[in-house]
């Protein structure tokens, strides 16, 4: 039988954060791996696939950032994985080859640099038709959802992939007569059980960003200038996600474009950030220690709460970048702190930051 334990915290001060330090996984080690998958025998559920872990990191949670999980996925010409679903959601990468992917019975045909969801217990699986070994990188918060010891995970589901959904039932006896209700002047609520297990349900559809569509408008962002203050780059929205601003209800992913030596900000967030850079060259300061990358490279590059900056080299760079922070503002603990010389804000709960460019809608 398992007991309790109290641990005495009066009068302690708060523990300090231990960051885990940014790192650079280099395009050759990347490579490396690849072909190593690529050369053993295929599993039976097609599946060659491997984690890029933190040396920080511990099972159960094997993540490159504590909450992010990314994999280098293979497929051989031909090949095809066996169908799978899971309560942890995914933002998927193609940066080699090309193929498709089925989720939720929907056809995604995707090639280098094309960006997509996969939505919570959907079935999907992937398939390489092409002529050359398809390479994508996957993140998930599989790492997070493995640490609360809930990561649920389907070997074998039907193709359909669609949960059954049980009908309302129109039996009085079955719902609470009284309904949500204020108690307080000051907005606190009283809500009945039929309601707390019945949320209102936000479809949650899996979506595709083709590089070439989000490319052409990326690139009209080069024209803001060297004056501009902001980031260079566009959210991967999944309106799903609402306030929290997400690709996933988990993550943001976002595509950059960094025109030749522009130098961003030193700034920081409690979110990390996981950058895969797969055009250009540049350097990232981390808490004061200096970085060096290229095309090809992957980087957690703002484990949360570190200060850290971006720089390009002297051509354009393009890259990925998926950080929690709609988890984050669910959560109502998304610190950040755009300029350092003033407070930082929780985003989603105060007012957030402003650049010096005017708000702008396409017509």
């Amino acid at each position: 039988m398992s007991t309790a334990r109290f641990v005495d915290q009066t009068g302690n001060p708060a523990p300090s954060i231990d960051l885990w330090p940014a790192l650079i996984v280099s395009k050759e080690e990347i490579a490396a791996e690849v072909q190593r998958l690529a050369a053993v025998p295929a599993p039976p559920n097609g599946r060659r696939s491997a984690l890029i872990v933190h040396p920080r990191a511990q099972p159960p949670g094997l993540g490159l950032a504590p909450g992010i999980r990314v994999s280098v996925d293979v497929l051989l010409p031909g090949e095809r994985t066996q169908p799978i679903r899971h309560n942890s959601t995914q933002v998927v990468f193609c940066i080699a080859g090309s193929g498709y992917a089925v989720v939720s019975g929907k056809r995604i045909a995707f090639a280098p640099y094309d960006v997509w969801n996969t939505p919570s217990m959907s079935t999907y699986w992937h398939v390489n038709d092409g002529d050359a070994l398809q390479v994508r990188l996957t993140y998930s918060n599989a790492a997070l959802l493995e640490t609360m010891n809930v990561h649920i995970v389907d070997d074998h589901p039907p193709e359909s992939g669609a949960p059954a959904i049980e009908e309302c039932s129109d039996d009085t006896t079955r719902h609470n007569p009284f309904g949500t209700f204020q108690l307080t002047d000051d907005g606190a609520f009283l809500m009945p059980y039929e309601q707390l297990i019945n949320p209102s349900v936000v479809e949650s559809k899996p979506l595709h960003w083709p590089w070439a569509r989000v490319k052409a408008h990326l690139d009209e962002l080069e024209g803001l200038g060297k004056s501009y203050v902001g980031r260079r780059l566009y959210l991967l929205f999944n309106p799903a996600t609402g306030r929290t601003n997400g690709t996933t209800q988990s993550f943001f992913a976002t595509m950059t474009i960094r025109p030749p030596r522009i130098v961003d900000r030193p700034h920081r967030h409690t979110s990390a950030a996981i950058n895969y850079f797969f055009s250009g060259s540049g350097r990232s300061v981390v808490e004061g220690r200096t970085y060096e990358w290229k095309a090809g490279d992957l980087m957690l590059s703002a484990p949360g709460w570190g200060v850290h900056n971006h720089a390009s080299h002297d051509e354009p760079v393009y890259e990925l970048t998926i950080q929690d922070s709609p988890l984050n503002i669910a959560m109502e603990s998304l610190l950040w702190q755009e300029d350092l010389k003033r407070p930082p804000a929780v985003l989603g709960a105060q007012a957030g930051f402003e650049t010096n460019r005017k708000p702008h809608r396409r017509s």
